[in-house]
């Protein structure tokens, strides 16, 4: 009975480990896909990040540049209509970017940006209203320029923050 008992035993082991290891190994595979897809996800997400933050960066930096130079052109009398056109093209470039960041940047890293950008369009509001001879009280070109060195280290630290936030370390 004990022999008898012991291959009983032994033959329903081995039919449910026939019956049991496909679906074993399916649940092993589908493990592993979402792993894979999950990776592959994250990979996508942190590509997104980088591209966004090299295009803000890079548009930021550029509107605060020409800002500057336009701030300069005009104190000397010579800002030209396609300085203008620069400027405003710039000024969109860099509106259109900052748009497409808050959908997947994080929060501290949008903060950061809405400071440069508070300090942008106050000097670009600025340059507008001296280039159509509407400056306000106290308003001048050397002021707008003054005031528009504020950008320089929110731009820093928001550079700083995008390349904490993609790992970039130092």
């Amino acid at each position: 009975m004990n022999a008898t008992l012991g291959a009983m035993i032994t033959a329903v082991v081995g039919v449910l480990g026939t019956l049991f290891a496909p679906v074993l190994a399916q649940r092993g595979d589908d493990r592993r896909r979402l792993a894979e897809a999950a990776e592959a996800d994250r990979l996508r997400r942190f590509g997104e990040r980088r591209t966004a933050y090299t295009a803000m960066n890079r548009a930021s930096r550029q509107f605060h540049t020409l800002l500057k130079d336009a701030l300069h052109r005009i104190r000397d009398g010579v800002y030209t209509a396609e300085e203008r056109d620069l400027v405003e093209e710039s000024r969109r470039d860099y509106r259109d970017r900052y748009a497409e960041a808050q959908m997947i940047v994080p929060e501290r890293v949008l903060a950061a940006s809405r400071d440069v950008n508070r300090v942008l369009a106050a000097a670009d509001a600025a340059a507008k209203r001296l280039d159509r001879g509407l400056a306000a009280d106290g308003e001048s070109a050397r002021t707008a320029l003054e005031a528009l060195r504020d950008a320089e280290p929110l731009l820093r630290t928001m550079q700083r923050l995008m390349r904490e936030d993609l790992g970039v370390t130092d």
